[in-house]
């Protein structure tokens, strides 16, 4: 009974791929004769406007009306041979789909069957490539990530206004490389975004103040000679994960099946990272005699684990974005300072 069942359902299948042959084959057909229309009706345009052009200059004394005749009656000529050369083109892949389709060379790409249902996909083969195209973006994509904008430190019982560091002059960077999955089969609103990150946060003290180790804290003090610049860079890999909320529309291709593409609109990710300190450098320069430039390679007493808080809102690949160490600084220090970020994020395809 089951080999009889099995036997009826391949009939019947074998019965939809012939009436899927010839709907392709119909199609195709279709997409020819409009593309010959097309064709014909451009041309005739373009020849209207050329015949124009010549009345005008018959009009302005530019040639005589004999001139004309025998311009318009070779741009005719040349429009027809245009149109008949096109046409030709048209009615080779024409035959060359009815070749096909005598031959045999419509067939199924996969064929599956089960007790509950079955699927078939189709691909239509002409001169070993696939005439018909399936869009069927994947759920997990790939991207490159970089940020950049202002860098600084919120202390504890201070605000920004009384930061110890220069707000246009202290700055971040980011670049890093990102995965990002469709949480849900048929829905693009839920996204998990995740990956791996290089942080650089610069930041540049005032009043002619470097850093300085005492023990296990880190102070400011003033320099004895005058600076022209001063900052301590920060390196960090961490590990940033995000639920992004992806605003963008479904769309449908050829073939009227429904699929989503991410981050061609409005875009919203919340979430936050952890990782670890890689180095830390101070460089300064003072004249004396001469540029004189500083490099002192140490930790500083930074933490060595990072964490904290990441936020980003936009539009396509480009987003504002706002990031804030829960970790402090300096691990050691009796004031907490936690460093805070802001800035603009691209997410490159």
């Amino acid at each position: 009974m089951k080999k009889t069942t099995l036997y009826v359902a391949f009939f019947i299948l074998a019965a939809l791929a012939k009436l899927q042959a010839q709907e392709i084959y119909e199609n195709k057909m279709k997409e020819v004769t409009e593309t010959i229309k097309i064709t014909v009706k451009k041309e005739k345009k373009l020849l209207k406007h050329k015949i124009d052009s010549v009345e005008n200059l018959v009009d302005i004394g530019e040639i005589s009306k004999g001139e004309a005749i025998k311009i318009k009656q070779i741009l005719a000529e040349t429009t027809a041979q245009t149109i008949e050369l096109k046409i030709n083109d048209e009615q080779e892949k024409l035959s060359l789909i009815i070749n096909d389709l005598a031959n045999g060379k419509l067939k199924t790409d996969t064929l599956k069957l089960d007790k509950k249902s079955f699927t078939i996909r189709w691909r239509y083969k002409q001169a070993g490539k696939d005439s018909l195209k399936i869009c069927r973006p994947k759920r997990t994509t790939s991207h490159f990530t970089f940020a950049l904008g202002l860098n600084n430190v919120l202390t504890e019982n201070e605000d920004l206004e009384s930061s110890d560091f220069r707000v246009i002059g202290s700055h971040f960077y980011e670049w890093g490389y990102n995965y990002n999955t469709r949480v849900f089969k048929n829905d693009n609103f839920l996204h998990v975004r995740y990956g791996f990150s290089v942080m650089y946060n610069n930041l540049r003290p005032t009043d002619n103040r470097i850093f300085v180790k005492d023990g296990n804290q880190t102070k400011l003090e003033t320099y004895p000679k005058d600076l022209k610049d001063s900052r301590l860079r920060h390196v960090q890999l961490v590990f940033p994960a995000h639920l992004e909320f992806d605003f963008g529309a479904k769309s449908i291709n050829e073939k009227g099946e429904t699929y989503f593409k991410n981050q061609r609109s409005f875009r919203l990710g919340v979430g936050g990272y952890a990782g670890v300190s890689l180095k830390s450098k101070q460089l300064f320069y003072y004249e004396d005699d001469g540029c004189e430039k500083i490099k002192q390679k140490n930790n500083f007493n930074t933490s060595d684990f990072i964490y904290g808080l990441s936020t980003y809102i936009g539009y396509k690949s480009t987003s504002l974005y706002l990031k804030y160490d829960l970790n402090p600084l300096f691990a050691d220090n009796p004031i907490k300072q936690n460093n805070v970020s802001a800035g603009v994020r691209f997410d490159f395809d």
